[in-house]
């Protein structure tokens, strides 16, 4: 169907009358007039018409104002990356099988949806090393929640821990979550230095812990799994799946569920959203997982076909019995997933992750040598890495890292996180990301931008 669906004078006044009014501006009567739209001749939503070509003009006037990633190299991670998606993905989703797609309540004519979803499964598995995994979540931080969860229903306990640099909006969801649930969430002080938890962790249902982590440093995580277990707690690792081309899986260390934020694959920045979240874990938690499950099995003349199974939400059973009320399958989103990873390919991802992982060395080891900044630490990273301003530039921190993304900005540049507005123990603190898009020659211009910016910021001090 059109997306304009014209109708007639007398078709409006038809409509009006059947709800009590003549004229369409009183449908906002209820709304105060102090807060209401202004309007006026000056105001484009009451202004004059106009034509198709000047409207397209203003639009697009306005829209080359934003500093997009197709017109600027950009160093910004922070929970969403700037992956290259190949030119396939975007063509494949539009297929009209695709385009329209919803949550397959009828499987019966949703194979192909159903298959898709299947496959999205089976990819998570491979990357996480655990046997099953669900439909897909709405994102990484409401996938950390739910796992939580389960480890509380899992478990029979009430209370779970954050080890180590868990990223503010996670901490913040999985609070939302299980706060309003009278659950208790203990964490290891933040920011954290490293990895800490208690030494006895009796009494908790769950231990989650990200890698890497929030400041793109890697752990290794074979003690803290060892102390979960031992104090019957389950164990659930928020990982980046492009990450787990090069790092051990979490099924392999032990972990019993692994969650993360699958955007890095074939899904754009736009803006902030939507996402996609996975989730995977040990066969023993399947009727505890949330979401829907994509199952493999035949139908009455023998041909493969996919069904939905362990529908434990609430639309399929009692609403009290339900593993989660608020989850969907953000179906178009993991097709983009799956679309990019099989155009990838194991050598594909491999080579996109370490290409990650060696350019983000690269350019934390060309600022540290510029004696501008200093290591956070000294831990291994992978594709994003914290700095410190160093010197005179330390005492200065609150506003020299929002000058310099600026000026970065107006030469083609998009910085890194000014950390400090995340934690105000962290002023002078710049968190940078470099994916596989980014150029030798991108990254040595950021050096000598920032070059440049400290010299003339010495010049104007100076005078």
């Amino acid at each position: 169907m059109s997306g304009f669906v014209p109708i007639l004078p007398q078709e409006r006044q038809q409509m009006l009358a059947a709800v009590g009014i003549s004229h369409p501006e009183s449908l906002f009567d209820p709304i105060p007039p102090e807060v209401r739209w202004p309007g006026g001749d000056t105001d484009p939503y009451t202004a004059p018409a106009q034509s198709e070509m000047t409207v397209i003009r203003e639009l697009k006037a306005l829209a080359d104002k934003n500093a997009s990633t197709a017109s600027h190299a950009c160093f910004l991670g922070a929970g969403a990356y700037d992956h290259y998606i190949p030119a396939a993905v975007d063509h494949i989703v539009s297929r009209q099988e695709f385009l329209t797609a919803y949550t397959p309540y009828q499987p019966e004519i949703s194979q192909g949806t159903l298959q898709v979803i299947f496959e999205f499964q089976s990819l998570i598995c491979r990357l996480t090393g655990l046997p099953i995994a669900n439909s897909s979540m709405y994102d990484g931080a409401s996938a950390a929640a739910e796992a939580l969860l389960m480890t509380i229903r899992q478990t029979g306990r009430s209370k779970v821990f954050l080890a180590g640099a868990i990223h503010p909006d996670t901490r913040a969801v999985v609070r939302t979550y299980l706060e309003a649930q009278n659950f208790i969430v203990e964490e290891t002080p933040w920011p954290s230095a490293g990895l800490i938890w208690p030494e006895d962790l009796s009494g908790y249902a769950g231990v989650l812990v990200q890698n890497p982590d929030f400041f793109g440093r890697v752990h290794d995580l074979a003690s803290l799994v060892a102390a979960a277990h031992t104090a019957g707690a389950l164990a659930v690792a928020s990982s980046d799946p492009i990450s787990l081309a090069l790092l051990q899986p979490p099924g392999e260390l032990g972990f019993d569920i692994a969650v993360g934020e699958a955007q890095v694959l074939g899904n754009s920045l736009s803006f902030g959203g939507p996402f996609v979240g996975y989730l995977a874990a040990r066969e023993s938690l399947l009727r505890k997982m949330p979401g829907r499950i994509a199952g493999e099995t035949v139908d009455r003349a023998g041909r493969r076909s996919f069904v939905l199974t362990i529908q434990a939400r609430e639309q399929h059973i009692r609403r009290e019995k339900a593993t989660s009320n608020i989850c969907t399958s953000q179906a178009l989103c993991a097709l983009k997933a799956t679309i990019s990873l099989a155009l990838l390919g194991g050598s594909g991802l491999f080579e996109m992750a370490a290409q990650s992982a060696a350019k983000a060395v690269y350019l934390q080891q060309q600022l540290v040598a510029t004696g501008l900044f200093d290591a956070m630490d000294s831990q291994p990273v992978f594709r994003e890495f914290a700095v410190r301003l160093a010197g005179d530039a330390q005492a200065s921190a609150e506003s020299t890292l929002a000058r310099l993304n600026a000026f970065l900005l107006a030469k083609g540049l998009i910085g890194g996180l000014d950390l400090g507005t995340v934690h105000s123990s962290l002023a002078g603190c710049w968190l940078l990301a470099v994916t596989e898009k980014r150029t030798r020659a991108e990254i040595d211009h950021l050096v000598a931008a920032v070059h440049d910016f400290f010299a003339r910021a010495g010049k104007e001090a100076s005078v």
